[in-house]
Formats: structure tokens, sequence, C-alpha cells
């Protein structure tokens, strides 16, 4: 593919992933496998992608220095702008005339003369004075919402929720891609074993502080491997492996997973049942159920019974006090994995975030009575806002009297996380710069 080719492809991608509200990273996987990228291209391709979604506010502030306020431009010739300023301010590998000419020759592939001449002229311009300082805005959520490319309401909400510098380190390590962390299936392989395997063919490896299953990758692509296509390994984030670890489930239990798809917790729940006992997935989406049922098979795990259902109307499938272990990984805004699927922090709205709030509650209070006494809940999310996390837990806990916070999940926390700076009397509230996980809450209830 040549560099115009592929340049032509990042475009249609961006103004996808803008346009059809698209998550990013799925368009990027189907665009790897439709293999007209060569490998030698991905990394650009996946860098300028993520980079101009993750940068897109403040490479509009630096393009607005340089465009007439009252410009008319069609979607495709801004975004051909942010791409190239992008590739301009950010990005070392390709020099600034040759980002310039890809772009002028796909403006004038698209559209005409005129446009073609006004992109040439903004990034000329660019190049030759530079892109503004940020420094220059006083109003400090003004001035992280410019720098780190986050919408300024919810900059100012967070900034109500945790201090300036907690908030500040959160936006920029948004701004970074993480590694990919994985699984092995522990009845097929040995973590040593897998770790071996990946570092033979070249991957750079290092053990999760967060499950005895887990391995970091800071090297290497594993969709390609033997161990991924084979079921030996599956992609899960950190923080997603500390709940199946938290929930403390033994085999032969029967266990709900109340809001389940794709299934990366519930296949997890059953390699630590090694494949014995009952576990009930559901989830809102039939289409999703199916996700499911391919992430067991993949891992030749048997005793995931995936159905659609609505969480809050289980209850009229199940008899109260029928599960031991109960998962709640809860529906939620999602402003814990902005780093991986960077475009959430523009589409969310802070009634999204109480409307959502208002879901989770009525989830918990629904699914609460299946838990047989003694038994224990999950709540999670992956998200940082307190509304989803701590206070829905708080109003749920104000309403009952057979439900309280386990103390001793605490204790049983990874050595790692047992002094982690998000910690409170109501769980675990992890950061995106943590140890390169999701931003993520959890907790642990037990029915008394």
């Amino acid at each position: 593919m040549t560099a115009y080719q592929l340049r032509n492809t990042i475009l249609d991608l961006l103004l996808r992933i803008e346009k059809d509200s698209g998550f990013s990273h799925l368009l990027i996987d189907n665009e790897m496998k439709s293999k007209r990228i060569a490998p030698k291209d991905e990394g650009l391709l996946t860098e300028v992608v993520y980079g101009t979604i993750q940068r897109k506010m403040t490479l509009d502030y630096y393009l607005d220095n340089f465009v007439k306020k009252n410009k008319k431009m069609d979607a495709w010739v801004r975004m051909l702008l942010r791409m190239s300023v992008y590739q301009m301010v950010y990005l070392d590998k390709v020099p600034d005339h040759a980002i310039i000419h890809e772009a002028v020759e796909i403006a004038k592939q698209r559209g005409h003369k005129g446009i073609s001449s006004f992109v040439n002229g903004v990034l000329r311009n660019i190049q030759r004075h530079g892109v503004p300082d940020t420094k220059e805005i006083t109003d400090d959520a003004k001035r992280l919402s410019i720098e780190t490319s986050h919408p300024e309401w919810l900059v100012k909400r967070w900034m109500t929720m945790y201090d300036y510098e907690t908030v500040k380190t959160m936006c920029e390590a948004n701004l970074t891609r993480k590694p990919i962390s994985i699984r092995i299936q522990p009845m097929k392989i040995t973590r040593e074993k897998a770790m071996r395997m990946l570092e033979d063919l070249g991957f750079e490896t290092r053990a999760s502080l967060f499950s005895e299953q887990g391995i970091i990758v800071e090297k290497g692509n594993i969709l390609h491997t033997e161990l991924f296509r084979k079921g030996y390994v599956t992609i899960q984030d950190q923080s997603s492996m500390l709940v199946a670890e938290m929930l403390e489930v033994e085999p032969g239990m029967k266990v709900l997973d109340a809001c389940s798809a794709p299934g990366g917790k519930a296949t997890h729940i059953a390699e630590k049942m090694q494949n014995e006992g009952q576990i009930h997935a559901y989830d809102l989406h039939k289409k999703k159920v199916r996700l499911i049922d391919e992430k067991a098979a993949q891992l030749n795990l048997t005793i995931i019974d995936a159905n659609p259902g609505d969480a809050r109307k289980l209850g009229e499938l199940h008899e109260d006090a029928s599960f031991d272990r109960i998962l709640i990984d809860a529906p939620c805004s999602g402003l814990g994995v902005i780093r991986g699927k960077p475009e959430i922090k523009y589409h969310k709205k802070e009634e999204d975030i109480k409307r959502l709030a208002e879901i989770q509650l009525e989830i918990l209070e629904h699914v609460a009575p299946l838990l047989k006494k003694d038994g224990l809940l999950i709540y999670s999310t992956c998200t940082v806002d307190t509304a989803e996390n701590e206070k829905v837990v708080q109003n749920f806990l104000a309403n009952q009297t057979d439900f309280q916070i386990d103390e001793s999940f605490f204790g049983t926390l990874p050595n790692e996380l047992k002094r982690a700076p998000g910690i409170t009397r109501n769980g675990l509230q992890l950061f995106p710069e943590y140890d390169g996980t999701d931003g993520f809450f959890l907790t642990r209830l037990k029915k008394i």
C-alpha cells in the first residue's frame, strides 16, 4: 500500500468513527483483518487513528489559530487537517514535507484545487509558525481540557470528585496507549510456559500483579500467535481479571453473571471453577449473547449457559437465594476505558451518567435477592465516576438490612493493591495510570 493509499484509509476510518460513533478499536481490528494493510503499515495506521481521536480537541485548538473563524469546511477536510497536524506535532517518523504533500494530494482527489490550496496553506503556516502554546489559557479546567482533549464539563466534574493533580494525571494517562494484557486458560497451559513461548517468538512480557493467570504483553501482536488462535490465552484487561479473582468461586458453585457480554469475566470465572458447576450468563442484547458462547467455545468451557435477559427481570427466571455468587458488571459510561476507546469522551453527556446510575441501582436492587445467605456479590464498572460507583453502592446499602460491604475484600486484594490510592470504605477505584490498567471500580457485598 502506498503512503497515499494508507492515509486515505486512515482518513476513511476517522470519518467513520466520528460520523457513526463507531468504536475505534473494532474498526481498526476489522481493517487489519481485511488484510489490505501490510504489517509494516499497521503501526502507523493505529498510531495516527488513535492519536487523532485522542487529541481531537487539542488539534482543533491549534487549527483555530490558522483558520478563519467563520470558514466553512466539509467534515473530511477538517479531519484531514487534524490527522496531518497530529503527525506534524506528535510524530517524527515522517517529515513534514511528506505529510503536507500527501494531504494536498488527498485534497485534490476528494475535492478541488481551491480545497487543496487551502489545505496546503494551513499546513505550511503551521510548519512555519508552530502551534500556539496552551499555557496562555489561564483557567485550570479549560487549559487541562484543551491540553488533554477532554470535554471541559467532564474535567470540571472530575475536579469535584478528586484533587486537581489526580484529574490531571488521569487525563494525561488517557492520551497514552496501554499494553495488551492476556489471560491464560489454566486447564490448557501454565503462565510460565505461555510466557516462555511468547518470549521465544520475540515478545516482551511480564507477569500481572492482579491475577495469577495474567500476562502483560509489552511488545508483540498476540493475535498472530497459535496460543491465541487455539484458545490457550485470551485478551482481557488486568482490572477485569481482578473481578473473578475477588469473587472467590469454587468448583461446583452456582454463579450468576447478570451483565455478561462479551464474556471475558464469565469465562474467567469458569476457569476458576475448573469448569465444574453452573454459570448463568445474561445480556440485554441477543446479538451479544453469541459473543459469550463464542468465547466459551474458544476456551473449551462448557458450564456457561448464556441467554438474553434484562438484569432487572432475572427474578422472573430464578428463585430468590439460588446463587452462591453473583457478578454485576453494570452497564456504565465507560469513562475508565478512554485509553482504548478514546471516542467515548466526546459522546457522553452529564445526563447520561445520571441515567446510568439510576439503572445500575435498579439492577443491584433486583438482582441482590437472588443471592444465598452468606453468598458474595461483586459490583463493578469500567468508569471512574463516583456517581456510578461509590454512590450507587451507598444508595443500595442505605435501603438494605441484609447486605453489607464484605470487609474481608480489602484483606484479600493482591498485595500491590492493598494500599492503592483509590481504596475507600466502599471499595476499590483503579485509575487508568495505575500499572497499565483501565479505570475500574469494584467492591464485594455479603448477604448476612
